[in-house]
């Protein structure tokens, strides 16, 4: 039997936990689907990460206003995908000033933001619950090149680019007062990492970079909230061993002139004991071994994913 698209066949409701870290951070998690983070200052609200579209990140805003009747006066961007960024509009609509993104992040997309938009819907139905109401893509209105900080207040905000790693453009969220990090999606946690637009030789220098901020607790792009210094580790642990084994599969394929579906097979035997649980590991897998290959081949810069060319690699690796 033909295995399912992606993720077309997840059809199951995940269970939403929203979790106070500290006098001012919130994670909202939903046991592997892509997390948010809030940020609620004296006098206004920062949300990390918008939801995939304005109907769901209704939810979202439900639960900031079970908390603070303050103002949503901004909003950030760890990055490009569609899953992140397409329920901006909602916050916009609560009076939100600032829609913040690295620079890498907007060239992103201005190059590829409409395939992309068009691709994830389509792998991931589930996770673009009303649709319809996304107003089309989401654009920065403030756009910085390596770290800025904001002021909720007295509280400090730093939001920076600390170097690829998932994308060229990764922005994490930090709270230095209080050791809490929201990492996007360059921090995963018992779920897989998608590296379909990858900066895989790059990303273990980031995860280091992360790791210098000595963190005490950490929102990673999926999975539940990291609590404590040693969880913070066992995260930044758990990624980079997926990517770097992903990358080091890659390049063996390359040198032994294997073609993308034995790549597939040579990478599955290195990585299905440690990671073939956990969620959406079969969904990124091709992704993943395609960009590896992509990478090892000389190919620095993601080919753009189209819908087209979703389903064409799907097909040809799992025929």
């Amino acid at each position: 039997m033909a295995k399912a698209f992606a993720s077309q066949a997840d059809l199951e409701q995940k269970k939403i936990t929203f979790t106070q870290l500290s006098a001012n951070a919130y994670a909202y998690t939903a046991e592997g689907d892509p997390n948010s983070g809030v940020i609620i200052g004296d006098d206004s609200v920062l949300v990390v990460d918008t939801t995939a579209t304005p109907a769901m990140a209704q939810d979202l805003i439900a639960h900031i206003r079970r908390v603070t009747d303050k103002p949503i006066k901004h909003v950030v961007l760890s990055h490009y995908h569609a899953v992140r960024v397409l329920g901006a509009s909602a916050y916009l609509a609560e009076g939100a000033q600032q829609v913040i993104a690295s620079r890498g992040t907007y060239e992103m997309i201005v190059e590829r933001g409409e395939a992309d938009m068009r691709s994830e819907i389509e792998r991931f139905p589930r996770l673009f619950a009303g649709v319809e109401s996304v107003p089309g893509l989401t654009w920065p209105t403030l756009v910085f090149e390596r770290e800025i900080t904001l002021f909720l207040g007295r509280l400090e905000v730093r939001i920076a680019h600390l170097g690829a790693g998932h994308t060229k453009g990764d922005t994490v969220v930090w709270l230095p007062g209080q050791k809490v990090l929201f990492s996007g999606d360059l921090v995963e946690y018992d779920a897989a990492c998608y590296c379909g637009d990858a900066q895989l030789e790059q990303w273990p220098r980031t995860l280091e970079a992360l790791r210098a901020l000595d963190a005490q607790q950490l929102v990673p792009g999926r999975g539940p909230a990291l609590r404590t210094p040693a969880e913070v580790r066992k995260g930044l642990d758990y990624t980079r061993d997926f990517v770097t084994t992903l990358l080091q599969r890659g390049r063996e394929a390359v040198a032994q002139k294997l073609d993308l579906k034995a790549a597939m097979a040579h990478t599955r035997a290195a990585m299905d004991a440690q990671f073939g649980h956990v969620f959406i590991y079969e969904h990124c897998l091709p992704f993943d071994v395609s960009r590896a290959y992509d990478e090892a081949s000389g190919i620095t810069h993601p080919r753009i994913w189209t819908a087209q060319r979703d389903k064409e690699m799907w097909a040809a690796l799992q025929a």
